[in-house]
């Protein structure tokens, strides 16, 4: 590697001594080389590190990736993942577990503080008290730790329950294309990196992970164990869009309520996460309901809905005669939907986009835009967010309130600016560490009709 001087400007390859002082969107740490911003993997705020730079191609910041800790933050651990510690060479580091080095409490922590200045930077929304004493004891409160996954309520607690490893349910593997060993990508690269194991995931994607094979004529490698079914493996061969046993039904169980779902569908990754996601819906609803502003019979929607999960939570907390209709572009979930939904008299599965379904909605006639004004709108919206268009085309439609999943901070905040320019108000806002290891979080938004 190449020595940088202090004088010498930031190129691929040298290597620089940094101050971390802030964390950035995408689990970075944020440090500056005479006044120019470096983005700095797998560090942490408060560290001292010596960084190999990857990327300058932009004047305003840089990118690199540490490569040895010359102090260290006393929220420092071993690495959860041997194949992704700093003592490897950076190009011959799994992706998937950025923040694997770092203490599970301040991980919580670098995700408020993450959710906090995108609230305030794109959705104009503070979150600490201004002139907060401590801005990490005022965030400490808004991310949720991550959950425990517990197969019998009557057994003792497992003392590694709490450890923030084994949850994932869902892993994909890639496929090197000459030599055809099997594991994950390298972080942000499409190299592939054999490793032993998967920490992050549960037992039985463990027991039928191919790590040790050779699988010539194979891309990827979707492994999944559902919590109804036994652990299955689906293969993308090269040449081919479509996964092998994809369409495949299986069955997850959230609390005691079954769902079915395609093999290779949407299912969220931690297996205690779609509970912690229909609680916090349900409770949402069940707020509304306490307040009365919620309508039961009125034109309720659940927009991305998959198959079906948060607009059962909304029935739970309203009843069975609740009337709503999720909106899902893949046809095989919104089957799914349909069948998930069944018990419930008043709820309609609708294969549309989101945005072209509201559009049709907006045409609809005056008593039917009357019932979509009194009504509830839940979303879980792609990484992307629902973006200009579709907070748009609500904001017309007006609901009385809307219930917002998000599984990124940014594109929610921005979504918040927007809803919020259009007279609604954010009355709740929670956070979820349902990818403990990881940058990634689940936040559930709460906006009300002034």
């Amino acid at each position: 590697m190449t020595a940088l001087h202090s004088s010498a400007p930031l190129e691929p390859g040298v290597e620089v001594d940094l101050v971390v002082t802030g964390i950035a969107h995408g689990g970075v740490g944020v440090a500056r080389h005479e006044g120019r911003v470096v983005f700095v993997a797998d560090a942490i705020p408060g560290e001292r590190v010596r960084a190999h730079v990857t990327d300058a191609k932009k004047k305003s910041f840089a990118r690199a990736t540490a490569v040895e800790v010359l102090d260290a933050s006393p929220d420092r651990r071993e690495h959860v993942w041997a194949e992704a510690a700093i003592a490897r060479d950076p190009e011959h580091r799994a992706g998937g577990a950025e923040f694997g080095h770092i203490s599970l409490e301040r991980q919580r922590a670098l995700k408020a503080e993450v959710l906090a200045d995108a609230m305030q930077r794109f959705g104009g929304v503070q979150l600490t008290a201004e002139g907060a004493d401590d801005a990490a004891d005022a965030l400490a409160d808004i991310v949720e730790p991550p959950p425990v996954f517990v197969d019998d309520e009557d057994a003792d607690p497992d003392p590694a329950a709490d450890s923030g490893l084994g949850y994932r349910t869902r892993v994909r593997l890639h496929v090197d294309p000459e030599t055809g060993a099997v594991g994950p990508y390298a972080a942000r690269s499409r190299r592939v990196i054999p490793v032993e194991s998967l920490p992050l995931a549960t037992e039985g994607i463990n027991q039928i992970a191919p790590l040790a094979e050779a699988m010539p004529g194979v891309d990827t490698v979707d492994l999944v164990d559902p919590s109804g079914d036994d652990p299955r493996m689906l293969l993308t061969l090269t040449g081919e869009k479509q996964r092998s046993g994809a369409s495949d039904p299986i069955h997850e169980w959230v609390e005691d309520r079954g769902f079915l779902v395609r093999a290779g569908g949407f299912w969220q990754v931690h297996r205690a996460a779609p509970a912690v996601l229909f609680r916090a819906v349900r409770d949402a609803i069940g707020e509304l309901i306490d307040d009365g502003r919620f309508d039961p019979v009125a034109g309720n929607l659940d927009l991305y809905g998959g198959a079906g999960l948060l607009a059962a939570a909304v029935a739970e907390a309203a009843g069975p005669g609740v009337k709503i209709a999720t909106v899902e572009a893949e046809a095989a979930a919104t089957e799914d939907a349909a069948e998930n939904l069944s018990a419930i008299v008043g709820a309609l599965a609708h294969t549309a986009r989101v945005d072209r379904h509201l559009a049709d909605l907006l045409r609809a006639s005056g008593p039917v835009r009357e019932r979509l004004r009194r009504g509830t709108v839940v979303l879980d919206p792609p990484r992307a967010g629902a973006g200009n268009g579709v907070t748009a085309q609500l904001a017309e439609l007006a609901p009385m309130n809307i219930v917002y999943v998000a599984c990124d901070p940014v594109s929610l905040a921005r979504d918040t600016k927007s809803l919020r320019d259009s007279g609604y108000e954010l009355t709740g806002l929670r956070a979820f560490d349902i990818f403990p290891h990881t940058h990634h979080f689940e936040s559930l938004a709460v906006f009300q009709r002034a």
